[in-house]
């Protein structure tokens, strides 16, 4: 699917969803990583993360225009189009279009893989578990004030 198929996809689901056309562009944006789409509100735009339709399908693709439309519908009438408005869960639900979209599988594995540092002073030997790194040049032992050295990185699920 690229660009102009996109748009008249979303064209389609405005009209049978909402029963109001979608007068802007709808396109595929590559440099989104954590969401599933955008509705920009300077320009009236929707963009949408093609590895949704790639690695979820088309029914998670439906789901997240249908989203992002709600912000485009309610934004144009004046409403609230916030996630927090009243306005935008009522037509959420109206429509059946999800509030979340589902996490992508590649996205999964590199949460699920957690980081653990361990640090160890070198007076008196005591070690510290951290899960972000310190700046051992600027921090020192919280018991005798010795300097503290990183002696191993763990990777844990």
């Amino acid at each position: 699917m690229d660009d102009s198929n996109l748009q008249v996809l979303v064209e389609k689901i405005s009209i049978k969803s909402f029963g109001k056309p979608f007068m802007h562009q709808a396109s595929f944006n590559p440099r989104l990583k954590s969401t599933g789409g955008r509705y920009l509100l300077s320009t009236h735009n929707i963009e949408i993360n093609r590895k949704y339709l790639e690695q979820l399908g088309e029914k998670e693709l439906i789901g997240i225009i249908m989203h992002e439309l709600c912000h485009y519908h309610l934004h144009l009438e004046g409403k609230g189009y916030q996630h927090r408005d009243q306005d935008f869960k009522v037509l959420m639900k109206k429509v059946g279009a999800p509030r979340f979209c589902t996490q992508l599988p590649e996205r999964k594995v590199k949460r699920s893989l957690k980081k653990i540092l361990i640090y160890q002073c070198t007076k008196c030997q005591l070690s510290y578990q951290r899960k972000r790194s310190i700046d051992t040049s600027r921090y020192v032992c919280g018991k005798c004030k010795g300097k503290l050295t990183k002696i191993q990185e763990l990777r844990v699920e």
